[in-house]
């Protein structure tokens, strides 16, 4: 029986460096056997230009969303499920069978997998590094996992940390470090958020979503003090099976 050839993507801005593309079609061709499917990328300056792909690209199935279009992307589609409407971002479209676009969230899924084997019972308070719409899935997981947290960004508020507050009595408190931010993705590999990484200890876990390069350096100067270090890879694998269930449940 001959399989119809089905398309999928990923929906992003400035993602050549993308790991999505290769581990899909990696996928399809060794453990899958799939050879009428194929994943490309979408890399687009506007996310008002994702209706226009969709409409040219009549075998798609389904789409990840990355940096920066998991918040803007909402409005575009017809349904969320209740994770995605409960954290307020997508990054995987299902495109149904009479052309209607959902909405899911499979990143905390991803990141809750990739971050369990880590954690010790000291672990009990998270600080997230950004607030963009990763920062949102990554808090959804901590909340389910019964981390407490807080956000940190360049500008703080009565809410959410600035930089410049994360002090020694802070980093004692909060053992885990999640940065959610793109800095320290390849090109810019020498680029990091601004932190005193002296107040890493060997009780820390820092987390990078970032997996090009595999060690950034917010995790090496993390590790030169003693901290447990992992990158995105794991979360992203994890998320990706989750998305491929969710594109082919019937």
């Amino acid at each position: 029986m001959k399989i119809k050839a089905k398309i999928y993507g990923l929906v992003g801005r400035n993602i050549s460096y993308s790991f999505s593309a290769g581990y899909f079609n990696k996928k399809f061709a060794e453990k899958e056997k799939l050879k009428n499917c194929v994943y490309t990328n979408f890399d687009i300056k506007d996310i008002g230009e994702l209706p226009e792909i969709i409409q040219n690209t009549p075998k798609l199935k389904g789409l990840n969303v990355t940096i920066p279009y998991k918040e803007e992307v909402i409005p575009l589609l017809d349904s969320l499920s209740n994770t995605a409407k409960i954290i307020g971002a997508v990054n995987t479209i299902k495109i149904l069978k009479d052309g209607r676009l959902k909405g899911y969230n499979t990143d905390h899924h991803g990141f809750k997998k990739a971050l369990q084997p880590l954690l010790l019972p000291h672990h009990t308070k998270a600080l997230i590094l950004g607030t963009g719409g990763a920062s949102k899935a990554v808090a959804y997981a901590l909340r389910k996992m019964k981390i407490e947290y807080d956000f940190v960004s360049r500008n703080g508020s009565d809410t959410i940390f600035a930089y410049e507050d994360l002090d020694k009595e802070v980093f004692d408190d909060y053992t885990v470090i999640i940065n959610t931010t793109p800095v320290g993705t390849f090109p810019s590999i020498e680029s990091c958020p601004s932190l005193d990484y002296s107040l890493f200890t060997d009780r820390h876990i820092a987390f990078d979503l970032v997996y090009n390069p595999t060690v950034t350096k917010f995790l090496r100067l993390a590790k030169e003090n003693g901290a447990v270090t992992e990158n995105g890879y794991a979360m992203l694998v994890y998320q990706a099976e989750k998305a491929w269930k969710i594109w082919n449940e019937k």
